[in-house]
C-alpha cells in the first residue's frame, strides 16, 4: 500500500546499512584497536597550552582525528563539514558525537585539525602499516616505488603577477594599520599596478612589455618603501595587533624584494634565474618548480610513494626541490628497513630510478629482485632471477599508477588547499593515512 505522506515519523533513527556506513564502522574499529594514535594527536593538541580542569569541554583528540579523516575522505570544505557531521547518523557515530551534543563550528574544526603536525601523521601512518602487518594485510615483502607531484594552491606564476601580488598585499596591510589609528601616509598603487600587469600580458611588442615591466617595478619599489617606513609605526601599536602587523610587513617586504630582484635579472638584464633561486608565490614561498619528464611544469612539491602489494602506502617522502629519482632510491629502501626491520625481497621501480650504482646497492641489501621499468643499459639477469620474474614485477609496478590516480581523484592528493609548508606536509600525510584506512577496511570486509 502506498500513502500520500508519512503520518508519523519514527522516534529513533536506525543506523544505516549502506556500504559506506559499513566501511566507516570498519575504519572506526581499526582506530579503536590502536589507542596510541589518539594519544599522539592529544599531545599535539595540548602542546604549548596549560591544562585546566575547568571551562567548556573542547573536542577530544579522537574526535579531531576522526573529523580530519571524514573531511579528507569525502572532500568536504570547512564550511560543509560541521553540517555533515551533525546531519549524518553514520558520521555522528564515527566521530563520537552524542545525541545531545551541539556539534562543532568550522573555526574549531579548522583550528584543531591544523594543530596535528606532519610528524604525528607520519607516526600514525607507521602505526597503521604495523597494524596491516599484524593482520597479515601487508607484510612488506614486495613493494613498488614511484614519484608524483602535489601542487600548491597558487595561480600559474609570472613576474608581472608576482609584482602585482606584492603591491596589493603590502597595500592591504598598510591600509589595515591606518585603520588602527596610525597616521600613515602612502599611495595605494593597486589599480595602476593591475593595469601594468595586464599590459605585460597582452603586449604585442617587446618594447611595450619592457616599458610596462619598468613601471610595474617602479610601483613595487615605492610600495616596499612605504611598508619599510611603516615598520616602526606598526611595532608601536599595543597588543597582539602591532606584533602581527610587524611580522607580516617583515615577511612580505622580504618576499617583494626578492620578486623585484628576480624580475630585474630576468627581464631587464636578460639573465636566466635558476629554479632554486626563484619565488613562484608570495603566499606559498615554499613552493618548488617541478619539471616532469621535460613535458609539463608543476608548482608544488615532489612526493615519493612506496606502495605494497595490498595497495597500502607504506611510506611517503616530501622532497626539497626537484631531485632526480636516482637520488631517492636508496633512501626509500632504507626507510623500508626502518619500518619493517628488514628490506623487501622484491622491489619494482619506475625507469627514472634506474642506475648501475642503485642496482648494486640494492643487491648489497639482500634484495633478490630489483625491477626498473626502463632498463637503462641494465640486463634482466642482473636485476631479476629470470625474465618471467622481471615481466611480473614490471606489471606489478604499473599498479602504483592506479593508486596515485585514485588518491588524486578521491582524496585531494592532486592539490594541497592548506596554507603554509607545515600544513602542506600535514595535508599530504592525511591523504596517505586516509587512503590506508580505506585499504585496511576493505581488506577486512573481504
Amino acid at each position: 500500500m502506498r500513502e500520500k505522506s508519512k503520518k508519523q515519523l519514527p522516534l529513533m533513527h536506525l543506523s544505516s546499512d549502506h556500504a559506506q556506513a559499513r566501511e566507516l564502522k570498519l575504519i572506526s574499529r581499526i582506530l579503536a584497536a590502536e589507542p596510541t594514535i589518539a594519544g599522539l594527536v592529544h599531545q599535539d593538541l595540548c602542546r604549548g597550552q596549560s591544562l585546566r580542569d575547568t571551562g567548556a569541554n573542547g573536542m577530544s583528540a579522537e574526535q579531531v582525528l576522526r573529523a580530519a579523516i571524514v573531511k579528507q575522505m569525502f572532500g568536504y570544505s570547512y564550511e560543509l563539514l560541521p553540517f555533515h557531521l551533525m546531519d549524518s547518523i553514520s558520521l555522528r557515530a564515527f566521530c563520537r558525537i552524542g545525541i545531545a551534543d551541539k556539534g562543532f563550528k568550522k573555526s574549531a574544526l579548522a583550528k584543531n585539525i591544523k594543530r596535528i603536525s606532519p610528524a604525528t601523521w607520519e607516526q600514525i601512518n607507521r602505526i597503521l602499516v604495523a597494524h596491516g602487518n599484524k593482520e597479515k594485510v601487508e607484510k612488506g615483502r614486495q613493494v613498488r616505488i614511484d614519484c608524483t607531484v602535489v601542487e600548491s594552491n597558487i595561480h600559474p606564476p609570472t613576474d608581472a603577477t608576482l609584482l602585482f601580488d606584492s603591491v596589493r598585499v603590502l597595500a592591504r596591510i598598510l591600509d589595515a594599520i591606518r585603520q588602527h589609528g596610525v597616521n600613515l601616509c602612502f599611495t595605494d598603487h593597486c589599480r595602476r599596478a593591475k593595469r601594468r600587469m595586464l599590459a605585460v600580458q597582452y603586449a604585442k611588442k617587446e618594447t611595450q612589455r619592457v616599458a610596462a615591466y619598468r613601471d610595474l617595478l617602479k610601483l613595487a619599489g615605492k610600495t616596499v618603501g612605504y611598508a619599510t617606513a611603516a615598520i616602526p609605526l606598526a611595532n608601536g601599536l599595543p597588543g597582539l595587533a602591532g606584533f602581527g602587523f610587524y611580522a607580516e610587513l617583515q615577511r612580505y617586504i622580504n618576499l617583494a624584494r626578492k620578486v623585484i630582484a628576480q624580475t630585474e635579472r630576468r627581464v631587464l638584464k636578460g639573465e636566466s634565474v635558476p629554479a632554486a633561486e626563484k619565488i613562484v608565490s608570495v603566499f606559498e614561498p615554499h613552493t618548488d618548480i617541478i619539471v616532469k619528464d621535460r613535458r609539463e611544469t608543476y608548482y608544488g612539491h615532489k612526493v615519493c610513494l612506496c606502495v605494497g602489494a595490498s595497495n597500502l602506502i607504506t611510506d611517503c617522502v616530501i622532497t626539497d626541490g626537484n631531485p632526480a629519482d636516482t637520488e631517492l632510491t636508496l633512501s626509500m629502501l632504507d626507510r623500508q628497513c626502518e619500518i619493517y626491520g628488514r628490506y623487501p625481497l622484491k622491489v619494482a621501480l619506475d625507469g627514472g630510478f634506474a642506475s648501475k650504482a642503485n642496482l648494486a646497492a640494492a643487491k648489497e641489501r639482500q634484495i633478490k629482485d630489483v625491477c626498473f621499468a626502463k632498463k637503462r643499459g641494465l640486463e634482466v639477469e642482473q636485476m631479476c632471477r629470470s625474465q618471467w620474474v622481471y615481466n611480473r614485477l614490471r606489471r606489478f609496478r604499473a599498479g602504483v599508477e592506479s593508486i596515485i590516480s585514485w588518491i588524486k581523484r578521491s582524496l585531494g592528493f592532486d592539490r594541497c588547499t592548506w596554507k603554509g609548508q607545515r600544513s602542506f606536509g600535514s595535508y599530504v600525510w592525511l591523504s596517505a593515512v586516509t587512503a590506508n584506512l580505506i585499504t585496511l577496511a576493505r581488506a577486512k570486509a573481504v
